[in-house]
């Protein structure tokens, strides 16, 4: 029995030039388009969710009841998955949420030399023409846990999204983990 596949293969026109140089014909610009959107609430190891509060600027994963989950306040997020003209590592996608029916976008800034999170209102793009601030690459988490996954950030490679506690929250941040074992604060 032979098994065929159903995946589309991206054929480029080529032709030779003089000295046998070869030319590529009708390449598509590298492009993130939106594919889909998956509506998730984001969960840490200690099954807290990430609540988002654009009113204090803060986002930060929160021990949340049922009842809360229903209300749906800043919990559910739509995580906009994006296809790509080049192979990159892993999913690109952005994330979004409603607050008091506003949507806010999560993106990233640099501030005082350091990764900041920040939401924002306003919608994510259905395309993005090149390098954006608010994609970043899904990941499994490890090769033993398919339902975990990790974010890297698109922008600054080797970054992810994780928490930090800070008091009694557990913020939202751009964290480098280290090489030497399994960071679990990226785990959701």
């Amino acid at each position: 029995r032979v098994k065929m596949s159903v995946e589309e293969i991206l054929m480029c026109p080529v032709k030779l030039g003089k000295n046998f140089c070869l030319y590529f014909d009708e390449l598509e610009c590298d492009a993130l388009c939106k594919e889909k959107t998956l509506h998730r609430v984001l969960r840490n190891v200690n099954s807290q969710l990430l609540v988002v509060r654009p009113d204090l600027n803060l986002a930060a994963f929160e021990n949340v009841t049922d009842q809360e989950i229903k209300c749906d306040k800043g919990m559910l997020f739509s995580i906009h998955c994006y296809k790509t003209t080049t192979p990159l590592a892993g999913m690109p996608v952005a994330f979004s949420v409603q607050v008091e029916d506003k949507s806010y976008y999560m993106c990233c800034e640099r501030e005082c030399g350091e990764m900041i999170i920040r939401f924002k209102e306003g919608e994510v793009p259905k395309e993005i023409p090149g390098e954006s601030n608010i994609i970043f690459f899904k990941k499994t988490f490890t090769s033993c846990s398919s339902r975990a996954f990790k974010f890297e950030y698109s922008m600054e490679r080797g970054m992810f999204l994780a928490f930090e506690v800070e008091g009694s929250l557990r913020k939202l941040i751009l964290k480098k983990p280290s090489k030497d074992e399994v960071d679990e604060t990226m785990k959701m």
